[in-house]
């Protein structure tokens, strides 16, 4: 059990660093009022073997994740919000992907990760539909270059 605890605090603190460092430049965070939604894509050889395994996530030099966490931000800390979740990718030329989000709680984290495949510099365009509580959709859009290492 602390084995599975350790990967799973491993998992949360790269998760974490990657929404950090991915777009230096840009914060990866849409806020809709108290409603921060922070969002990354990357490649899924960031994560460690041990980690992708716990998961169950291929990690391939041409899978990546797409990573979204919902915070409300009108509550004391700013705790994880669970959310209905849906998306799409379209590269550049339009071909489509639906991702299929999965949902991990650790703790008092909740994330919502989904594989998507990709060629070298391929880039996608995401669009995500978040169902809040009340029944509001908020979406987000991102645009993210995958690059196979």
């Amino acid at each position: 059990m602390a084995k599975q605890h350790t990967v799973r605090t491993l998992f949360a603190l790269c998760l974490a660093l990657l929404m950090l460092v991915a777009l230096p430049a840009k914060a990866n965070v849409e806020k809709f009022g108290d409603v921060h939604v922070h969002y990354v894509a990357f490649s899924s050889t960031f994560l460690t073997p041990a980690i992708a395994k716990a998961y169950g996530i291929k990690r391939s030099r041409t899978s990546g994740l797409v990573n979204i966490s919902v915070l409300d931000a009108g509550k004391q800390g700013s705790p994880a919000m669970a959310v209905g979740i849906k998306g799409e990718a379209r590269n550049l030329i339009g071909n489509r992907v639906d991702l299929d989000f999965k949902e991990i709680r650790e703790e008092n984290a909740i994330y919502y990760i989904a594989p998507i495949d990709y060629s070298n510099e391929e880039t996608f365009r995401f669009k995500i539909d978040l169902t809040l509580a009340d029944g509001s959709v908020k979406t987000v859009e991102f645009q993210q270059k995958f690059y196979a290492d």
